[in-house]
């Protein structure tokens, strides 16, 4: 079992670390103006998730009869349905998108990214349903193969092109190769059909999802289109890279635990004890996934940004902490989420992310009036805090688990962070750092380390497989 999690692991980080190498590459070979452009491309193709996602991949691992080749069909059909419909409002509403961030003259660019909705619904889902038996191979190389091949295209599109076409292209070029390793790796024959009960059972499991989706989009991508609007296009390039080289590796993990622990929780909802023990490690894993994210960044995050990106994005490296700060805390909603979802509890997430999409219209505000993305970061921050608190009193409510073993876990956590927090915030402003008796990141690193500590629950787990292992 622990070897599959190392597998898992290591093929989302490979997945994670190409698309960073490939936004990388690409923010390093045309200006800043242009990126921020390309930036733009993933929020359209977030606008058409966000108003599709029913959350048909979990339906398959999490619903008892997912292994059966009628749901499968059933699902092919719906998703192809939506898609399309996707595609067809990604397209109608591409010159509205390109308007709005005042870009008009690429609206033509948001049409052409309406293929891909298609090529995504076309995917073949033995991908998903072999994650009920735990087999997560055929997942692996459709995600980490396809962004693979899109990296290594970058350099001939830009040859082509060299401005942000090499994104656009890109990112199709990876549905493409998606859809087809999906299909040539898939066990049985990709069946559509189309059915009443499937349509209303899929709509009923996923409508909070739905919902949820729609805040994340608004989570993930508000302050871009606040700052995008309102600052400009190179702001934005500024703004989604500090988002990119701190929410991709919490993301990394973050899909890595869901993938592998709901599974397990799933198969032992019913027993007390061992869904207790499980879910502990669940949400503990992921308070440890935000915290391994602030210590890289505290302590490397500066010489990151200035060795991987160079002169262009030194607005940057002020930033770049309050950015780990941020999908720190986000990242510690991921455990309680995950174990909510295997007992079908999906408006949990949707509930969490209320607060941040509320912050919203104060991000714009600030935006406006201050035009200052460090407070856009704190306003987002100080919603994530609040989202997390409730996400814990929601998964102790719906799924009536007991919580006193996570008591210190997240007590040790949150001083670690509001250390980080404060030292971040004095040796930015009284330019101090060599007043203090010992360094800040030996300080925060001795925190994070005593946070990791009291992490029993996970620590016991993995010790655990490797006992099973030997």
């Amino acid at each position: 079992m622990l070897k599959k999690a190392v597998v898992l692991l290591s093929s989302n980080a490979f997945t994670s670390l190409m698309s960073l190498i490939r936004n990388l590459l690409i923010a390093r070979l045309i200006g800043v103006e242009d990126y921020g452009i390309a930036a733009t491309f993933a929020i359209s193709m977030a606008v058409v998730e966000m108003m599709s996602t029913l959350g048909l991949q979990q339906l398959i691992i999490q619903d008892p009869d997912g292994h059966k080749k009628e749901m499968q069909a059933g699902l092919h059909g719906f998703h192809l349905a939506r898609s399309l419909v996707s595609a067809a409002i990604l397209f109608f509403l591409a010159p509205y998108i390109a308007n709005f961030l005042g870009i008009p003259e690429v609206s033509w660019a948001y049409q052409v990214l309406a293929v891909v909705p298609v090529l995504n619904g076309l995917m073949h889902f033995d991908v998903f349903r072999k994650q009920r038996e735990m087999v997560f191979w055929p997942f692996i190389i459709t995600t980490s193969l396809s962004i693979f091949l899109s990296v290594l295209l970058v350099l001939p599109l830009y040859w082509w092109f060299g401005d942000f076409r090499i994104m656009l292209f890109s990112i199709m070029f990876q549905s493409l190769a998606t859809l087809v390793l999906s299909h040539l790796i898939a066990e049985r024959p990709y069946v559509l059909s189309l059915s009443r009960s499937m349509v209303l059972k899929s709509i009923n499991f996923g409508w909070p999802l739905l919902i949820n989706n729609i805040f994340l989009f608004i989570v993930f991508n508000g302050e871009k289109i606040v700052v995008g609007r309102e600052l400009g296009m190179a702001a934005l390039a500024i703004f989604s890279m500090g988002v990119t080289l701190t929410l991709t590796p919490t993301l990394v993990v973050a899909k890595s635990v869901q993938s592998f622990f709901l599974p397990q929780l799933t198969k032992h909802k019913d027993d007390a004890q061992a869904f207790h023990t499980l879910a502990m490690a669940t949400m503990q894993s992921s308070l440890a996934n935000g915290l391994l994210v602030v210590a890289v960044i505290f302590t490397f995050g500066h010489a990151l940004v200035d060795l991987l990106l160079g002169a262009d994005y030194a607005p940057l490296v002020p930033l770049i902490t309050w950015f780990a700060f941020l999908h720190a805390i986000r990242v510690f909603k991921a455990g309680s989420s995950v174990v909510a979802l295997s007992h079908a509890r999906t408006s949990n997430a949707m509930i969490a992310n209320l607060f941040r999409v509320l912050s919203v219209p104060i991000s714009w505000y600030a935006a406006i009036a201050l035009g200052d993305p460090l407070v856009i970061i704190w306003i987002a921050t100080i919603a994530e805090i609040l989202g997390y608190m409730a996400s814990v009193i929601l998964v102790k409510l719906s799924v009536g688990l007991p919580l006193g073993r996570m008591v210190l876990p997240i007590g040790t956590s949150v001083m670690a962070l509001a250390v980080a927090a404060g030292l971040t915030w004095f040796t930015t402003t009284q330019g101090a750092s060599a007043a203090l008796p010992v360094r800040p990141d030996v300080i925060v690193l001795v925190l994070i380390v005593i946070a990791l500590a009291s992490m029993q629950d996970l620590q016991r787990y993995v010790r655990e497989q490797f006992a099973a292992r030997t």
